[in-house]
Protein backbone atom coordinates (compact mmCIF):
# COMPACT_ATOMS: atom_id res chain seq x y z
CA UNK A 1 0.00 0.00 0.00
CA UNK A 2 1.57 3.29 -1.10
CA UNK A 3 -1.08 5.45 0.55
CA UNK A 4 -1.11 6.00 4.29
CA UNK A 5 -4.51 4.31 4.39
CA UNK A 6 -7.37 3.02 2.26
CA UNK A 7 -11.04 2.59 3.00
CA UNK A 8 -12.44 -0.93 2.99
CA UNK A 9 -16.06 -2.07 2.96
CA UNK A 10 -16.66 -5.05 5.29
CA UNK A 11 -19.69 -5.95 3.17
CA UNK A 12 -18.14 -6.52 -0.25
CA UNK A 13 -14.46 -6.38 0.73
CA UNK A 14 -13.70 -3.63 -1.77
CA UNK A 15 -10.86 -1.19 -0.96
CA UNK A 16 -10.51 2.31 -2.39
CA UNK A 17 -8.92 5.73 -1.73
CA UNK A 18 -10.64 8.24 0.54
CA UNK A 19 -12.38 11.31 -0.89
CA UNK A 20 -14.24 12.10 2.33
CA UNK A 21 -16.22 8.98 1.44
CA UNK A 22 -19.07 8.03 3.77
CA UNK A 23 -20.71 5.11 1.94
CA UNK A 24 -19.61 2.05 0.00
CA UNK A 25 -19.63 2.88 -3.75
CA UNK A 26 -21.23 -0.52 -4.34
CA UNK A 27 -24.18 0.34 -2.10
CA UNK A 28 -23.44 -2.06 0.77
CA UNK A 29 -25.22 -1.47 4.08
CA UNK A 30 -21.97 -1.36 6.02
CA UNK A 31 -19.68 1.01 7.88
CA UNK A 32 -16.50 1.64 5.92
CA UNK A 33 -13.25 1.01 7.77
CA UNK A 34 -9.80 2.51 7.50
CA UNK A 35 -6.95 0.11 6.71
CA UNK A 36 -3.63 1.70 7.61
CA UNK A 37 -0.31 0.87 5.99
CA UNK A 38 1.34 0.91 9.41
CA UNK A 39 0.19 -2.21 11.24
CA UNK A 40 2.05 -1.40 14.48
CA UNK A 41 1.18 1.68 16.48
CA UNK A 42 4.01 4.18 16.87
CA UNK A 43 3.07 7.26 18.93
CA UNK A 44 4.32 10.52 17.43
CA UNK A 45 5.81 13.55 19.17
CA UNK A 46 2.73 15.65 18.37
CA UNK A 47 0.17 17.41 20.56
CA UNK A 48 -3.05 15.91 21.84
CA UNK A 49 -4.88 13.36 19.75
CA UNK A 50 -2.35 13.66 16.94
CA UNK A 51 0.06 11.62 18.99
CA UNK A 52 -1.83 8.78 17.27
CA UNK A 53 -1.68 10.36 13.81
CA UNK A 54 -0.52 7.09 12.19
CA UNK A 55 -3.97 5.63 12.89
CA UNK A 56 -6.00 8.71 12.04
CA UNK A 57 -7.34 9.27 8.48
CA UNK A 58 -5.46 12.54 7.99
CA UNK A 59 -2.14 13.56 6.50
CA UNK A 60 -1.37 16.63 8.60
CA UNK A 61 -2.20 17.60 12.15
CA UNK A 62 -3.68 20.45 14.15
CA UNK A 63 -1.68 22.22 16.82
CA UNK A 64 -4.24 21.54 19.52
CA UNK A 65 -3.21 20.04 22.84
CA UNK A 66 -6.43 18.13 23.46
CA UNK A 67 -6.48 14.36 23.70
CA UNK A 68 -7.42 11.54 26.08
CA UNK A 69 -5.37 11.07 29.25
CA UNK A 70 -5.07 7.71 30.98
CA UNK A 71 -4.03 6.81 34.51
CA UNK A 72 -4.21 3.93 36.95
CA UNK A 73 -7.02 4.59 39.39
CA UNK A 74 -6.35 4.47 43.11
CA UNK A 75 -9.48 5.75 44.84
CA UNK A 76 -12.20 4.23 42.67
CA UNK A 77 -10.14 1.07 42.17
CA UNK A 78 -9.87 0.59 45.94
CA UNK A 79 -13.60 1.24 46.41
CA UNK A 80 -14.53 -1.37 43.78
CA UNK A 81 -11.82 -3.89 44.54
CA UNK A 82 -10.26 -3.58 41.08
CA UNK A 83 -6.46 -3.35 41.37
CA UNK A 84 -6.03 -3.05 37.60
CA UNK A 85 -8.45 -0.26 36.72
CA UNK A 86 -7.32 2.21 34.06
CA UNK A 87 -9.34 5.41 33.66
CA UNK A 88 -9.16 7.21 30.33
CA UNK A 89 -10.46 10.72 30.88
CA UNK A 90 -11.60 13.07 28.13
CA UNK A 91 -12.34 16.46 29.59
CA UNK A 92 -10.77 19.35 31.47
CA UNK A 93 -8.43 18.28 34.25
CA UNK A 94 -5.20 20.29 33.94
CA UNK A 95 -3.51 18.63 36.92
CA UNK A 96 -3.54 15.36 34.99
CA UNK A 97 -2.97 16.93 31.57
CA UNK A 98 -6.63 16.94 30.50
CA UNK A 99 -6.98 19.86 28.07
CA UNK A 100 -10.34 19.29 26.40
CA UNK A 101 -11.80 22.69 27.21
CA UNK A 102 -15.35 21.76 26.12
CA UNK A 103 -15.14 18.93 28.72
CA UNK A 104 -16.26 16.21 26.28
CA UNK A 105 -14.63 13.41 24.30
CA UNK A 106 -16.47 14.75 21.26
CA UNK A 107 -13.35 16.84 20.67
CA UNK A 108 -11.69 13.55 19.68
CA UNK A 109 -14.17 13.37 16.81
CA UNK A 110 -14.26 17.02 15.81
CA UNK A 111 -10.54 17.58 15.29
CA UNK A 112 -9.79 14.80 12.76
CA UNK A 113 -13.16 15.31 11.03
CA UNK A 114 -12.46 19.00 10.35
CA UNK A 115 -8.97 18.16 9.09
CA UNK A 116 -10.15 15.21 6.97
CA UNK A 117 -12.71 17.39 5.20
CA UNK A 118 -10.08 20.06 4.54
CA UNK A 119 -7.70 17.48 3.06
CA UNK A 120 -10.10 15.17 1.25
CA UNK A 121 -13.10 17.20 0.15
CA UNK A 122 -13.81 20.77 1.12
CA UNK A 123 -17.01 22.63 1.87
CA UNK A 124 -19.00 23.67 4.91
CA UNK A 125 -19.46 20.93 7.49
CA UNK A 126 -22.97 20.20 8.83
CA UNK A 127 -23.30 18.65 12.31
CA UNK A 128 -26.46 17.57 14.17
CA UNK A 129 -26.11 17.18 17.90
CA UNK A 130 -27.78 16.85 21.28
CA UNK A 131 -25.23 19.31 22.64
CA UNK A 132 -21.76 17.89 23.32
CA UNK A 133 -20.87 17.11 19.70
CA UNK A 134 -22.09 20.49 18.55
CA UNK A 135 -20.04 22.25 21.22
CA UNK A 136 -16.91 20.32 20.21
CA UNK A 137 -17.34 21.26 16.55
CA UNK A 138 -17.97 24.91 17.47
CA UNK A 139 -14.71 24.84 19.44
CA UNK A 140 -12.86 23.26 16.53
CA UNK A 141 -14.31 25.94 14.26
CA UNK A 142 -13.10 28.67 16.59
CA UNK A 143 -9.61 27.20 16.75
CA UNK A 144 -9.21 26.45 13.03
CA UNK A 145 -11.57 28.86 11.26
CA UNK A 146 -13.41 25.95 9.61
CA UNK A 147 -17.07 26.93 8.95
CA UNK A 148 -19.77 24.66 10.39
CA UNK A 149 -23.56 24.53 10.41
CA UNK A 150 -24.69 23.06 13.72
CA UNK A 151 -28.28 21.87 14.33
CA UNK A 152 -29.38 21.15 17.91
CA UNK A 153 -32.63 20.89 19.89
CA UNK A 154 -33.63 24.33 21.18
CA UNK A 155 -33.50 22.98 24.73
CA UNK A 156 -29.80 22.18 24.25
CA UNK A 157 -28.81 25.59 22.88
CA UNK A 158 -27.27 26.68 26.17
CA UNK A 159 -24.72 23.85 25.84
CA UNK A 160 -23.28 25.52 22.75
CA UNK A 161 -20.34 27.59 23.96
CA UNK A 162 -16.67 27.88 23.19
CA UNK A 163 -13.64 28.98 25.18
CA UNK A 164 -12.47 31.29 22.39
CA UNK A 165 -14.55 33.62 20.19
CA UNK A 166 -15.81 32.02 16.97
CA UNK A 167 -17.33 33.71 13.93
CA UNK A 168 -17.75 30.71 11.62
CA UNK A 169 -20.71 28.87 13.17
CA UNK A 170 -24.27 28.89 11.86
CA UNK A 171 -26.31 27.56 14.78
CA UNK A 172 -29.83 26.33 13.99
CA UNK A 173 -32.09 25.33 16.87
CA UNK A 174 -35.06 22.99 16.43
CA UNK A 175 -38.11 22.87 18.69
CA UNK A 176 -37.85 19.10 19.08
CA UNK A 177 -35.44 16.39 20.20
CA UNK A 178 -32.15 15.05 18.88
CA UNK A 179 -33.80 13.02 16.12
CA UNK A 180 -35.62 16.14 14.88
CA UNK A 181 -32.25 17.88 14.70
CA UNK A 182 -30.80 15.01 12.68
CA UNK A 183 -33.74 15.17 10.26
CA UNK A 184 -33.45 18.92 9.76
CA UNK A 185 -29.69 18.67 9.39
CA UNK A 186 -30.23 16.23 6.54
CA UNK A 187 -32.40 18.81 4.81
CA UNK A 188 -29.74 21.48 5.27
CA UNK A 189 -27.27 19.24 3.45
CA UNK A 190 -29.33 19.55 0.26
CA UNK A 191 -27.78 23.01 -0.18
CA UNK A 192 -24.74 23.07 -2.50
CA UNK A 193 -21.52 23.51 -0.59
CA UNK A 194 -22.71 21.88 2.64
CA UNK A 195 -21.23 18.49 3.50
CA UNK A 196 -22.66 16.14 6.16
CA UNK A 197 -20.14 15.14 8.79
CA UNK A 198 -21.59 11.64 8.53
CA UNK A 199 -22.02 10.47 12.12
CA UNK A 200 -21.05 6.82 12.55
CA UNK A 201 -20.22 6.60 8.84
CA UNK A 202 -17.34 9.04 9.25
CA UNK A 203 -14.09 7.11 9.77
CA UNK A 204 -12.43 10.22 11.20
CA UNK A 205 -15.00 10.38 14.00
CA UNK A 206 -14.62 6.68 14.82
CA UNK A 207 -10.84 6.60 14.64
CA UNK A 208 -10.68 9.78 16.71
CA UNK A 209 -12.76 8.13 19.43
CA UNK A 210 -10.67 4.99 19.02
CA UNK A 211 -7.69 6.85 20.48
CA UNK A 212 -9.26 6.20 23.89
CA UNK A 213 -8.52 2.50 23.44
CA UNK A 214 -5.03 3.28 22.13
CA UNK A 215 -4.18 5.62 25.01
CA UNK A 216 -5.57 3.32 27.68
CA UNK A 217 -3.72 0.34 26.24
CA UNK A 218 -0.40 2.16 26.06
CA UNK A 219 -0.82 3.43 29.63
CA UNK A 220 -1.49 -0.09 30.94
CA UNK A 221 1.00 -1.83 28.67
CA UNK A 222 -1.61 -4.23 27.31
CA UNK A 223 -5.13 -4.39 25.99
CA UNK A 224 -7.83 -4.38 28.68
CA UNK A 225 -9.95 -7.44 29.35
CA UNK A 226 -13.06 -5.28 29.87
CA UNK A 227 -14.03 -1.92 28.39
CA UNK A 228 -16.83 0.28 29.83
CA UNK A 229 -18.63 3.16 28.10
CA UNK A 230 -22.09 4.73 28.00
CA UNK A 231 -23.52 5.02 24.48
CA UNK A 232 -26.19 6.96 22.62
CA UNK A 233 -25.45 6.05 19.02
CA UNK A 234 -22.94 3.41 20.07
CA UNK A 235 -20.31 4.82 17.72
CA UNK A 236 -17.78 5.01 20.55
CA UNK A 237 -18.23 1.30 21.20
CA UNK A 238 -17.65 0.54 17.52
CA UNK A 239 -14.56 2.74 17.60
CA UNK A 240 -13.17 0.89 20.62
CA UNK A 241 -13.71 -2.46 18.89
CA UNK A 242 -12.02 -1.33 15.68
CA UNK A 243 -9.05 0.15 17.54
CA UNK A 244 -8.67 -3.02 19.61
CA UNK A 245 -8.68 -5.15 16.45
CA UNK A 246 -5.84 -3.05 15.05
CA UNK A 247 -3.91 -3.49 18.30
CA UNK A 248 -4.45 -7.25 18.22
CA UNK A 249 -3.26 -7.39 14.60
CA UNK A 250 -0.14 -5.45 15.62
CA UNK A 251 0.69 -8.21 18.07
CA UNK A 252 2.41 -6.24 20.85
CA UNK A 253 -0.41 -5.63 23.32
CA UNK A 254 -2.35 -8.88 23.49
CA UNK A 255 -4.21 -11.30 21.27
CA UNK A 256 -7.73 -11.07 22.70
CA UNK A 257 -10.37 -8.41 22.15
CA UNK A 258 -11.68 -6.63 25.27
CA UNK A 259 -15.24 -7.44 26.25
CA UNK A 260 -17.34 -4.35 25.55
CA UNK A 261 -19.67 -3.34 28.40
CA UNK A 262 -21.91 -0.65 26.91
CA UNK A 263 -24.64 1.13 28.85
CA UNK A 264 -27.71 3.26 28.23
CA UNK A 265 -29.82 5.41 30.54
CA UNK A 266 -33.30 4.24 31.57
CA UNK A 267 -36.01 4.65 30.53
CA UNK A 268 -34.68 5.17 26.95
CA UNK A 269 -32.65 2.02 26.19
CA UNK A 270 -33.43 0.82 22.63
CA UNK A 271 -30.12 -0.95 22.08
CA UNK A 272 -30.33 -2.76 25.41
CA UNK A 273 -33.79 -4.08 24.49
CA UNK A 274 -32.72 -5.11 20.98
CA UNK A 275 -29.63 -6.89 22.35
CA UNK A 276 -31.58 -8.77 24.99
CA UNK A 277 -34.20 -9.80 22.42
CA UNK A 278 -31.53 -10.91 19.93
CA UNK A 279 -32.77 -8.54 17.23
CA UNK A 280 -30.61 -7.17 14.42
CA UNK A 281 -32.80 -4.07 14.10
CA UNK A 282 -34.26 -1.48 16.47
CA UNK A 283 -38.06 -1.76 16.39
CA UNK A 284 -40.89 0.30 17.86
CA UNK A 285 -41.24 -1.90 20.95
CA UNK A 286 -37.61 -1.07 21.83
CA UNK A 287 -38.65 2.59 22.27
CA UNK A 288 -42.01 2.62 24.12
CA UNK A 289 -43.35 6.09 24.90
CA UNK A 290 -40.37 7.55 23.08
CA UNK A 291 -40.79 11.25 23.77
CA UNK A 292 -41.73 10.75 27.42
CA UNK A 293 -38.81 8.34 27.92
CA UNK A 294 -36.32 10.76 26.38
CA UNK A 295 -37.62 13.55 28.58
CA UNK A 296 -36.97 11.50 31.74
CA UNK A 297 -33.34 10.41 31.26
CA UNK A 298 -30.49 11.90 33.29
CA UNK A 299 -28.04 11.83 30.36
CA UNK A 300 -30.02 13.08 27.38
CA UNK A 301 -26.99 12.96 25.05
CA UNK A 302 -27.53 9.18 25.08
CA UNK A 303 -30.93 9.38 23.36
CA UNK A 304 -30.39 8.49 19.71
CA UNK A 305 -33.44 6.92 18.04
CA UNK A 306 -31.48 5.65 15.03
CA UNK A 307 -28.20 4.14 16.24
CA UNK A 308 -26.03 2.12 13.82
CA UNK A 309 -27.18 -1.11 15.42
CA UNK A 310 -27.70 -3.80 12.79
CA UNK A 311 -25.57 -2.36 9.98
CA UNK A 312 -22.54 -4.45 9.00
CA UNK A 313 -19.75 -3.39 11.34
CA UNK A 314 -22.22 -1.72 13.72
CA UNK A 315 -22.85 -1.90 17.45
CA UNK A 316 -24.42 -5.35 17.40
CA UNK A 317 -21.41 -6.78 15.55
CA UNK A 318 -19.03 -5.10 18.01
CA UNK A 319 -20.81 -6.64 21.00
CA UNK A 320 -20.96 -10.06 19.39
CA UNK A 321 -17.31 -10.05 18.32
CA UNK A 322 -16.12 -9.06 21.78
CA UNK A 323 -18.47 -11.22 23.83
CA UNK A 324 -19.79 -8.04 25.41
CA UNK A 325 -22.81 -7.02 27.44
CA UNK A 326 -25.26 -4.12 27.67
CA UNK A 327 -26.60 -2.43 30.79
CA UNK A 328 -29.67 -0.29 31.41
CA UNK A 329 -28.82 2.24 34.13
CA UNK A 330 -31.42 4.08 36.22
CA UNK A 331 -31.08 7.81 36.83
CA UNK A 332 -30.45 7.53 40.55
CA UNK A 333 -27.79 4.87 40.02
CA UNK A 334 -26.04 7.17 37.56
CA UNK A 335 -26.17 10.12 39.96
CA UNK A 336 -24.86 7.96 42.78
CA UNK A 337 -22.01 6.70 40.59
CA UNK A 338 -21.16 10.25 39.59
CA UNK A 339 -20.86 11.21 43.26
CA UNK A 340 -18.73 8.13 43.94
CA UNK A 341 -16.34 9.06 41.15
CA UNK A 342 -16.15 12.67 42.29
CA UNK A 343 -15.43 11.60 45.87
CA UNK A 344 -12.77 9.03 44.97
CA UNK A 345 -11.10 10.63 41.93
CA UNK A 346 -11.75 14.31 42.79
CA UNK A 347 -13.23 15.47 39.47
CA UNK A 348 -16.83 15.98 38.40
CA UNK A 349 -18.39 13.90 35.63
CA UNK A 350 -20.64 14.47 32.64
CA UNK A 351 -23.96 12.59 33.18
CA UNK A 352 -23.14 10.15 30.38
CA UNK A 353 -19.83 9.26 32.02
CA UNK A 354 -21.66 8.72 35.29
CA UNK A 355 -23.85 6.16 33.51
CA UNK A 356 -20.70 4.27 32.48
CA UNK A 357 -19.39 4.30 36.06
CA UNK A 358 -22.74 2.97 37.27
CA UNK A 359 -22.53 0.06 34.83
CA UNK A 360 -19.03 -0.76 36.12
CA UNK A 361 -20.28 -0.73 39.71
CA UNK A 362 -23.09 -3.09 38.78
CA UNK A 363 -20.90 -5.45 36.78
CA UNK A 364 -18.60 -5.77 39.80
CA UNK A 365 -21.54 -6.36 42.16
CA UNK A 366 -22.97 -9.03 39.85
CA UNK A 367 -19.64 -10.86 39.64
CA UNK A 368 -19.02 -10.42 35.93
CA UNK A 369 -15.61 -8.79 36.44
CA UNK A 370 -12.60 -10.88 37.45
CA UNK A 371 -10.70 -8.55 39.83
CA UNK A 372 -7.43 -10.05 38.64
CA UNK A 373 -8.01 -8.81 35.09
CA UNK A 374 -7.58 -5.37 33.56
CA UNK A 375 -10.44 -2.90 33.16
CA UNK A 376 -10.56 0.25 31.01
CA UNK A 377 -13.19 2.84 31.97
CA UNK A 378 -13.89 5.42 29.27
CA UNK A 379 -14.84 8.64 31.07
CA UNK A 380 -16.32 10.53 28.15
CA UNK A 381 -16.63 13.92 29.81
CA UNK A 382 -15.96 15.85 32.96
CA UNK A 383 -14.23 18.76 34.58
CA UNK A 384 -17.05 21.26 34.02
CA UNK A 385 -16.67 22.81 37.47
CA UNK A 386 -12.93 23.35 37.07
CA UNK A 387 -13.36 24.67 33.51
CA UNK A 388 -15.95 27.19 34.72
CA UNK A 389 -13.37 28.52 37.18
CA UNK A 390 -10.42 28.65 34.77
CA UNK A 391 -11.80 29.43 31.31
CA UNK A 392 -13.83 32.08 29.57
CA UNK A 393 -17.04 30.94 27.90
CA UNK A 394 -18.51 32.48 24.77
CA UNK A 395 -22.13 31.43 24.05
CA UNK A 396 -22.84 30.54 20.43
CA UNK A 397 -25.88 32.58 19.48
CA UNK A 398 -28.61 30.89 17.38
CA UNK A 399 -28.81 32.02 13.77
CA UNK A 400 -32.26 30.55 13.10
CA UNK A 401 -34.90 28.72 15.15
CA UNK A 402 -37.27 26.29 13.43
CA UNK A 403 -40.12 23.98 14.42
CA UNK A 404 -39.78 20.20 14.47
CA UNK A 405 -40.69 18.87 11.03
CA UNK A 406 -40.49 22.31 9.42
CA UNK A 407 -39.58 22.23 5.74
CA UNK A 408 -36.20 23.62 4.76
CA UNK A 409 -37.44 26.15 2.27
CA UNK A 410 -38.31 29.81 1.76
CA UNK A 411 -36.69 32.37 4.04
CA UNK A 412 -34.93 29.75 6.16
CA UNK A 413 -33.26 28.13 3.16
CA UNK A 414 -32.34 31.53 1.71
CA UNK A 415 -30.77 32.67 4.98
CA UNK A 416 -28.58 29.58 5.30
CA UNK A 417 -27.65 29.75 1.61
CA UNK A 418 -26.56 33.37 2.04
CA UNK A 419 -24.50 32.45 5.10
CA UNK A 420 -22.71 29.72 3.16
CA UNK A 421 -22.04 32.15 0.31
CA UNK A 422 -20.47 34.59 2.77
CA UNK A 423 -18.21 31.83 4.08
CA UNK A 424 -17.12 30.98 0.53
CA UNK A 425 -16.31 34.63 -0.19
CA UNK A 426 -14.34 34.91 3.04
CA UNK A 427 -12.38 31.74 2.22
CA UNK A 428 -11.33 33.17 -1.16
CA UNK A 429 -10.28 36.52 0.31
Amino acid sequence: MREKYLLRCPGCGRSFPDHYTLDCPSGCDALLRTVYAGRRLTPRNLPGIFRYKDWLPVEGHLRLDAGPISYESVGLARELGLPHLTVTFSGYWPERGGRMETCSFKELEAQPTVLRLREKGGGVLQVSSAGNTGRAFCQASGLTGAPVVVVVPAAAADRLWTTIPTANVCLITVDGDYSDSIAFGGEVCTLPGIVPEGGAKNVARRDGMGTVMLDGTLAAGRLPDYYFQAVGSGTGGIAAWEAAERMVAGGRFGSRLPELYLSQNLPFVPMVRAWEAGRDAIVAEDMPDTEASIARVYADVLTNRHPPWGIRGGVRDALAASGGRMYAVANEDARSAGRLFSDTEEIDLDPAAAVAVASLVRAVEEGFIDPGKRVLLNVTGGGYERAAEDLDRYPVEPFIRVAAGEAFEGEVRDAVRDWVAEQEVAARA
